[in-house]
């Protein structure tokens, strides 16, 4: 289940909220929540490292390291667009709403890959620490964001005090979207010469989560249901994790579908 060549090491998650503005912002939030809530059950040290706050309520995006054994083996059960249903609470008339987040895994690679990224493509910015962090982060321009040109991929990183330690941490990150840019286009040419389709098409629903008018969470590759969502939102995520991984493993893992609802 766990047998994949990176399933082993760390994972980089990138939270980010789908059109909507406060409502899929807050609920990008609460599903940040939710992962960090997973990782401290586990015991996984994990450690945010670019949080964008939303203007009114909730994120325009955020990403952490989860540092823990099989942390990117199981996470990546976790990637795609998660949809949550339920009334608003910025809506005074208190309608349905429906709202989007997309969640994005990248394994964290170790120093000594081999992942050239070389100085012309890249562009370096440096700004002022827009999160929590107090005066001390905020005085300087101590947050970094890299810009990789051949690819258009931004990664920024702002919760160190110091511009050195924020640009490695970026750096690491970097390397890690542009590795699994590298496998996705290596697979993508296997298909092709194949003829085999994706379990999951990019940006595919994965799972709903119905808070009113009753209450499920619906995973919609393995038809796993539970209908306790406070504890699913608290983190107990693992059932939902170990029935993909079993049904990936044993290739009966469905097509994602979007819901009646």
């Amino acid at each position: 289940m766990l047998g994949g060549e990176h399933d082993r090491k760390n994972a980089i998650v990138s939270i980010h909220p789908g059109a909507g503005g406060t409502e899929s912002q807050d609920w990008a939030e609460m599903l940040l929540r939710m992962y960090l809530k997973w990782a401290e059950r586990r015991g996984f040290r994990t450690d945010v490292i670019d949080l964008q706050p939303a203007e009114e309520a909730g994120i325009k995006s955020a990403t952490m390291t989860i540092s823990g054994d099989y942390a990117y083996g199981m996470l990546l059960a976790e990637a795609g667009v998660h949809r949550l249903v339920r009334i608003s609470p910025f809506d005074q008339a208190s309608r349905r709403h429906t709202s989007f987040a997309s969640v994005f895994v990248w394994p964290e690679l170790p120093e000594d890959v081999d992942v050239a990224i070389e100085d012309k493509d890249l562009r370096v910015d440096t700004y002022r620490s827009s999160g929590a962090g107090g005066q001390h982060v905020n005085v300087t321009d101590s947050a970094v964001r890299l810009t990789h040109l051949p690819t258009g991929i931004v990664v920024s990183c702002q919760n160190e005090r110091s511009q050195h330690k924020n640009r490695a941490q970026a750096m690491k990150v970097l390397k890690a979207r542009l590795f699994d840019l590298k496998l996705k286009e290596q697979q993508a040419k296997l298909e092709q010469l194949g003829g085999e389709k994706k379990d999951i098409a990019f940006g595919s629903q994965i799972r709903s989560y119905v808070l009113h008018p009753y209450q499920l969470i619906k995973d919609h590759r393995t038809r796993e249901e539970v209908g306790d969502v406070h504890r699913v939102l608290d983190g107990d995520i693992d059932g939902f994790i170990k029935t993909y991984l079993m049904r990936k493993a044993s290739g009966t893992l469905g097509q994602a579908v979007g819901d009646e609802d």
